[in-house]
C-alpha cells in the first residue's frame, strides 16, 4: 500500500501563492490521484483529481483558473499548484491515491477505491 505526506501549506496573504506536494512512498504510476480539503465546520470538498491517463480535473468551480494539479516526471510526487489564494481557501488539504477514481464525487467521501491519504497541511489565507 503505498503511503503519501503532504507538505507545502503555510500562511499566505490573500491572492499569494503556494505549491502543496505529496510525496509517495512508491511511484505513483498506477494511482489516480485526488485533493480535497476540509475546513472548520464545512464538509469536505473536492478538489481537484488526475486520472492515471487522463487530464486533469478540477471539481471545485471556485479553483478553475486557479489551482493546477500534476505529478512529477519520477511518479513519486503530486502537486497542487495555488495561485490568487482567498480567504475562501482557508483548511486543511489532503491527498489521497487511488486503484480507480471517476469522479469528483468520491473525494467526498471514504469509498472502497480509496487506498491512502495523509495528514494534510494546514493552508490559512489572510485578507
Amino acid at each position: 500500500q503505498v503511503q503519501v505526506v503532504e507538505s507545502g501549506g503555510g500562511l499566505v496573504q490573500s491572492g499569494g501563492s503556494l505549491r502543496l506536494s505529496c510525496t509517495a512512498s512508491i511511484s505513483l504510476d498506477d494511482y489516480d490521484i485526488g485533493w480535497f480539503r476540509q475546513a472548520p465546520g464545512k464538509e469536505r470538498e473536492g478538489v481537484a483529481m488526475m486520472r492515471r491517463r487522463d487530464p486533469a480535473t478540477h471539481c471545485a468551480d471556485s479553483v478553475r483558473g486557479r489551482f493546477t494539479i500534476a505529478r512529477s516526471d519520477d511518479k513519486r510526487t503530486a502537486y497542487l499548484q495555488m495561485n490568487n489564494l482567498s480567504p475562501e481557501d482557508t483548511a486543511v488539504y489532503y491527498c489521497a491515491t487511488y486503484r480507480i477514481l471517476t469522479d469528483c464525487i468520491l473525494l467526498k467521501v471514504d469509498g472502497a477505491d480509496l487506498d491512502s491519504w495523509g495528514q494534510g497541511t494546514q493552508v490559512t489565507v489572510s485578507s
